[in-house]
């Protein structure tokens, strides 16, 4: 048997008509960018999330981008957030000239450690951002991070990019504070057909800002009353993401139903005692939905050794993140090193993400988590 870690054909051959018929229709208007489409996905998510205002984008990464551009992010300003994470949420403050102060995190949940945001706020001048990542679709600890950035007057910019769907019981991910973005690169739980972002907000004044600085800062037509970039989102990928987005409760539902097999039969063969498995921080909160389980992962020992038995067996898997960022060669400037932040290079060291998407069948779970028996001797 071979597990893939990801297999998105299984997602794309029920909505195969429904999606080609989409394309066609924009390809028919041949209103390609922005237009339509773009307005009905912006809308959609709006009301999904709770959003106040949600302006589409050309990827995950520009919606970042052009949210730091907008609230004016750039040389001499500091923005607060986690080594462990995907190396856009420190790039794109890099990008602006502006200064990355990393915070460890939370050995459980893998997302900030607020105790550590609290250190890395007192000791650092001129923070104008902190942001707190969904990661693995798990949500932050907000409630505390939320008194923090209101003790500093610091606003909250939450990274869910890996996280629409999951919810918290302040609100959906992305949501919550001032301002956040999710990303449609097409692993993700809502993906497109290629690279699409959302940025979300509750301002109106910010949301209008950047609508404009998606568009090279334009507005009325070649008037430019700032300097932004080419961030538009294509309508292609918004009709994808419109015939998508009716099912995301239901995949959401499917991969919390693999992240609970895993775990239950994992527990009844005593694994659960030798790996780490993912929490569910919120459970019990009345929010289900706390997990959407963009990735499940594990913490392994001989991480590195049952990556390489698991290849071998034919199942998937990947290392989410290899290299904390603190560590990578691109922010060597920032003179961190080795054992400033050990609970982000020990996840580093022992993460691994097993397959979970939500037509993973069990049998194929049932291998994997048969395979993983074998190696431990369990």
């Amino acid at each position: 048997m071979r597990v893939p870690l990801l297999d998105l054909k299984r997602q794309y051959g029920p909505l195969k008509s429904q999606i080609l018929s989409a394309i066609e229709q924009v390809a028919d208007s041949q209103h390609l960018v922005l237009g339509p489409q773009v307005e009905q996905i912006e809308a959609g998510i709006a009301s999904y999330t709770g959003a106040g205002h949600a302006i589409g984008v050309s990827s995950g990464t520009d919606a970042q981008l052009v949210l730091l551009m907008a609230l004016g992010i750039g040389p001499g300003d500091a923005v607060i957030t986690s080594p462990y994470t995907f190396f856009a949420t420190a790039g794109c403050v890099e990008r602006l000239g502006a200064r990355v102060v990393f915070a460890d995190i939370d050995p459980l949940t893998y997302n900030l450690s607020v105790q550590d945001l609290g250190r890395a706020l007192a000791e650092n001048d001129r923070v104008k951002a902190i942001i707190p990542i969904h990661l693995f679709g798990c949500c932050a600890d907000m409630e505390p991070i939320i008194a923090l950035a209101a003790r500093y007057g610091v606003p909250i910019l939450e990274d869910a990019a890996q996280a629409l769907g999951a919810r918290h019981p302040l609100g959906a991910a992305g949501a919550i504070a001032e301002a956040g973005w999710y990303s449609f690169y097409p692993t993700k739980n809502l993906g497109a057909f290629g690279d699409a972002g959302m940025v979300t907000c509750r301002d109106a004044e910010l949301a209008a800002q950047i609508r404009r600085l998606r568009n090279h800062g334009m507005e009325p037509r070649y008037f430019h009353s700032a300097v932004g970039g080419n961030f538009r989102l294509d309508a292609i990928q918004a009709a994808v993401l419109n015939v998508k987005l009716p099912h995301l409760d239901a995949w959401g539902e499917g991969r919390r139903q693999r992240a609970a097999h895993y775990r239950s039969e994992f527990h009844k063969c005593g694994l659960d005692a030798v790996l780490g498995l993912p929490v569910e921080p919120w459970a019990g909160t009345g929010t289900s939905e706390h997990h959407i389980y963009n990735q499940f992962i594990v913490r392994a020992p001989k991480r590195d050794d049952l990556r390489a038995f698991l290849t071998e067996a034919g199942i998937g898997t990947e290392v989410y993140y290899p290299l904390p960022l603190h560590l990578q060669e691109c922010f060597r400037h920032l003179g961190y090193k080795l054992g400033d932040f050990p609970e982000a290079e020990k996840a580093a060291l022992e993460t691994l993400a097993l397959p979970i998407f939500p037509e993973l069948t069990i049998e194929e779970q049932d291998y994997v988590i048969l395979k993983i028996r074998e190696f431990f001797g369990h």
